[in-house]
């Protein structure tokens, strides 16, 4: 055999063996790529100009990006109506899967047995359907326990304040949230009874100016004295606040929910005492992660998964989680229920 000859067969035999070796590396990818790596999500909001439903959506696709998923999003505006419509656009529209935060429970329900009548999942945020099957079938739901959000702001001020007295300057009723909440301070006043007492229940309809009035109302009429306040969301404390600093009562503390970035930077100044957080981006990434784990046939957390709820004061406020913040969002998610697998 000639130098030439031998000299075309060493390359050929150097190129198959180049071939094979990155045959092999690819191989993983390939196996990668039998789930459903990429899918589309329509996304039917409540009303995505509203903070806490910005959060939650920003949570859903922090998770779809990081994972190559793509979302489609409505926004209803509150208007149960317009919601259904859109769920009709998105089913027809051939999207992969649904996630919902319904503007009612019973609009909820509706979508998610329209969804199941064209054979797409659906995942709900932010409200818990009921399980006696008239709601129809989802895949996961994660949702703000507003009870038990109550009750963790009366364990904290039966535990922080001496002989408290408590002030409730609740949000207004109607929507069913006032509500949950009051189901969680009764449970807490009663189980807490020889340390706290509410002398006041005023309604601030979540807003700051209606919680402003009512709280100086109530300290005009000496119906009762008080020691601790406990305020819905933060923009009914920050009305409390200016209503007590204008009587010199600003060190009465109080107690607020939510965990937004006005609360973390009142609780710094002292304007608050402590905040009973619970992050909406969280449940975002949580309601992702139940998508995900979905589409690619595993199971991941409970069919029912309750938002966390983490107290903060002044002793912990590094463990603050800001609602923009997805890295330590995310990072809590995985410590808590698990990280997106595969």
């Amino acid at each position: 055999m000639s130098k030439k000859i031998i000299a075309i067969v060493l390359v050929i035999m150097m190129a198959a063996l180049v071939f094979a070796a990155c045959a092999k590396t690819e191989a993983p990818a390939d196996d990668a790529a039998e789930g459903p790596m990429t899918f589309t999500i329509g996304y039917l909001g409540w009303d995505t100009g509203q903070d806490w439903n910005v959060s939650t959506l920003a949570g859903l696709q922090w998770g779809a990006d990081m994972k190559g998923v793509t979302v489609i999003v409505k926004d209803p505006k509150l208007d149960a109506e317009t919601q259904v419509s859109q769920a009709q656009e998105l089913i027809n529209q051939g999207v992969d899967v649904l996630a919902i935060f319904p503007v009612t429970p019973e609009n909820g329900a509706t979508i998610v047995r329209m969804a199941n009548e064209a054979g797409i999942p659906i995942a709900v945020d932010n409200t818990f359907l009921p399980d006696d099957g008239s709601a129809g079938e989802c895949i996961g739901q994660v949702a703000c326990q507003y009870g038990d959000i109550g009750y963790a702001a009366i364990e904290w001020a039966a535990n922080n304040v001496a002989d408290a007295k408590l002030l409730y300057v609740h949000g207004g009723p109607g929507e069913g949230v006032y509500e949950a909440y009051q189901v969680g301070v009764d449970r807490a006043l009663a189980d807490f009874s020889d340390k706290i007492e509410m002398v006041g229940l005023v309604n601030g309809e979540w807003v700051t100016e209606a919680s402003y009035n009512v709280t100086q109302t109530f300290v005009n009429s000496d119906i009762a004295e008080f020691n601790v306040v406990f305020a819905n969301n933060d923009a009914q404390a920050k009305g409390v606040y200016q209503a007590l600093k204008e009587y010199g009562m600003e060190d009465i503390p109080i107690i607020s929910t939510g965990g937004s970035n006005e609360g973390l930077q009142m609780l710094k100044d002292g304007q608050e005492a402590a905040n009973m957080t619970a992050p909406a981006n969280i449940q975002g990434l949580i309601e992702f992660g139940i998508i995900w784990a979905f589409m690619n046939g595993e199971e991941w957390g409970d069919a029912k998964i309750p938002l966390p709820i983490i107290p903060i004061d002044s002793s912990n406020i590094d463990e603050w989680i800001k609602w923009d913040d997805m890295d330590l969002a995310y990072a809590y998610v995985v410590e808590n229920i698990g990280a997106y697998t595969p």
